[in-house]
């Protein structure tokens, strides 16, 4: 079997579409294949490139053009409106959540937000903490429970805490890390880079100032980046 033979056959197990760390975990499991460099992730991200037989849905995620009319609803939407949104939310919310649980952190998203489906599967399925820990008092942790994506440490407690913004105001996320100012956590905004500037203007208003210099803005781009560098670790400590 070649090498773009094995990601083809990830793919089309995987219902036509994949994440880049989704390759690097399965493509070099396949029996067969000969990759015959010492730099396979490379090889892996320079196949997805031919645009005759793969193209990109999403940073990070790519698809069989041969099976473009075949794929789910919900993987693939072209343009823009609220199911674009819904898409590029619980897909980020999912990239954060396989990060966290790569990292050894207990994850966790909102109560309403179990059922939203990431690449076709529900989130509940891959949060990997069994309940959303009580760590402090509990109107804290009641504003806490609404955030898109948390990451709890050993002793449960809270390590980094993820607001995704695709297309709202950005207002509403901080007024939830204000709430945790007290907290030795990371706080970051996940929203496209075009929003870089309207994010940075509205952390800056009065209001904001006790948390003024802990935000940190991280693009969709960035996320991706994170995702497959995530799974490109894992796959190599396997080998190790």
């Amino acid at each position: 079997m070649k090498q773009h033979e094995a990601v083809i056959e990830v793919m089309k197990s995987n219902g036509g579409f994949a994440t880049l760390g989704q390759l690097y975990a399965e493509a070099l499991k396949i029996s067969g294949v000969e990759w015959k460099t010492k730099t396979p992730f490379a090889s892996i991200r320079r196949i997805v490139q031919n645009d005759k037989l793969f193209f990109k849905i999403r940073p990070g995620l790519w698809a069989l053009k041969e099976m473009e009319s075949k794929l789910p609803f919900r993987a693939y939407v072209r343009g823009s409106g609220s199911a674009n949104s819904d898409f590029n939310h619980s897909y980020y919310q999912g990239l954060l959540v396989e990060i966290g649980n790569l990292k050894g952190f207990l994850t966790a998203v909102p109560n309403q937000d179990k059922n939203r489906l990431f690449l076709e599967k529900p989130l509940k399925r891959i949060v990997s903490a069994e309940r959303f820990y009580q760590f402090t008092y509990e109107r804290i942790v009641q504003r806490a429970q609404t955030i898109d994506v948390v990451w709890f440490n050993e002793r449960r407690l809270p390590n980094s805490v993820f607001e995704v913004e695709h297309s709202t105001d950005f207002q509403n996320s901080l007024l939830k890390f204000l709430e945790l100012q007290d907290f030795n956590l990371s706080l970051r905004i996940v929203a496209p880079e075009a929003r870089r500037a309207e994010f940075h203007k509205k952390l800056s208003y009065e209001a904001f100032r006790p948390i003024q210099n802990r935000v940190n803005f991280v693009s969709y781009e960035t996320v991706s980046d994170m995702h497959t560098k995530a799974h490109e670790l894992e796959a190599l400590e396997s080998r190790w």
